[in-house]
């Protein structure tokens, strides 16, 4: 609920930033347009953390339900299978890259309707509050990445700002029509799936929801195995999406200078940043055979929470030194939207820091080395690079 309240305030303060500065950066282009490019090149490391961590985790849930639907496919082959299939959508062109998320992400909804539908009926409150003599406010705090993990990248719609019509009408409806439908969708699962059996034998898993249908109805059941396979539209339009969103974000830092040119070179036929979805790929692949998929998602969740706090900070400053900027769309009750998810952001960073030390060191220490390089090979772009 914590996480929940989190994102709702955010999206809509988000909003009024993704509608005035309509930028394919993102988050890079609304801190450098607040605060200058440093802190414009802290939000874009965030982001790109955020969208490169993500997939790899996805592409392993993939390879974990296929693993699951036939013990004998190797979960890093379906993994590594993932990226080239939806690299290689992706290459063909945003028309053909959203209208297949459009379609998987019907299905996806679709089907975790129906899952909520056929486990209700076992739920129980019991179920719920069991087994939770061992967790206190510290099993609260140190669960909250996981929690982020439910709604984590919906921040992406901001990626795809210079690609849709009319952004300044479009993204505030798709936004506020993504966090309607998550909120209901995620509470819904997780509160159908904790509560219809035992949830420690869920907690190990890869793969919770088709192993909670086989809990309630029973292994032998087709509904189990139906779901198995219609539960990986769900990881597909998750994964798809993220690849779109690291592919813009690194296409807007080196549009900006923050990143090596070529990173910013359109197919001539396609007109899609080819060289930035290839090299997300290949980041994605050494961070898919590296590292665990628990390491991979607390990476992930650090860098949208620092994303976001900067973000959410650039609103304020924004407010302040251009009251008379063009905003299609405001966060409601300004200020207390926004600082509730400032104050909420805040708590959650402190809580991954204090749970992940050393993962935490590793982000810091990434960001040190890229922002000391970025001053070194770029000294001139802190007074010459304009806003896109």
């Amino acid at each position: 609920l914590l996480v929940t309240v989190l994102y709702i305030t955010f999206i809509f303060s988000y909003t009024e930033l993704t509608t005035a500065i309509p930028d394919a950066g993102g988050p890079f282009a609304y801190a450098r347009r607040a605060f200058g490019p440093t802190v414009g090149f802290v939000a874009g490391f965030a982001t790109l953390v955020d969208f490169l961590m993500a997939p790899p985790a996805i592409a392993a849930a993939l390879g974990a339900y296929a693993h699951f639907l036939n013990p004998a496919v190797p979960v890093l082959a379906v993994a590594s299978g993932a990226y080239v299939v939806f690299i290689a959508i992706n290459l063909l062109g945003i028309r053909e890259s959203a209208n297949f998320s459009v379609v998987v992400t019907i299905l996806a909804v679709g089907e975790l309707l129906v899952f909520i539908g056929l486990v209700a009926p076992a739920y129980r409150t019991e179920n719920l509050l069991a087994h939770n003599e061992s967790f206190g406010i510290g099993g609260v705090f140190a669960a909250l990445p996981f929690a982020i993990w439910f709604y984590l990248a919906i921040e992406g719609v901001a990626m795809v700002a210079e690609e849709v019509k009319n952004p300044r009408r479009t993204i505030p409806r798709g936004y506020l029509l993504s966090i309607g439908t998550l909120v209901v969708l995620a509470l819904g699962t997780m509160l159908v799936c904790a509560g219809a059996g035992d949830w420690r034998t869920l907690s190990t898993l890869d793969y919770p929801l088709p192993e909670t249908l086989a809990l309630v109805l029973g292994r032998g059941s087709i509904w189990s195995k139906v779901f198995a396979s219609l539960g990986l539209f769900g990881l597909v339009a998750s994964f798809h999406c993220n690849v779109i969103g690291y592919s813009r974000q690194l296409f807007a830092l080196s549009r900006a200078g923050y990143l090596p040119r070529f990173l910013s070179h359109l197919n001539v036929r396609f007109r899609t940043p080819h060289w930035a979805l290839l090299t997300g790929g290949v980041v994605g692949y050494i961070a898919l055979f590296s590292g665990t998929t628990s390491d991979i998602i607390i990476l992930s969740v650090l860098g949208a929470i620092v994303m976001y706090i900067v973000s959410l900070l650039s609103l304020f400053r924004l407010r302040r030194s251009e009251p008379m900027l063009d905003r299609p769309f405001r966060v409601p009750f300004y200020p207390v939207m926004p600082l509730i998810a400032l104050v909420l952001s805040l708590v959650c960073l402190g809580a991954i820091v204090y749970y992940n030390p050393l993962l935490t060191l590793l982000f810091a220490g990434l960001l040190s080395i890229s922002l000391a390089a970025f001053y070194w090979a770029k000294p001139g772009i802190r007074e010459s690079v304009p806003v896109s």
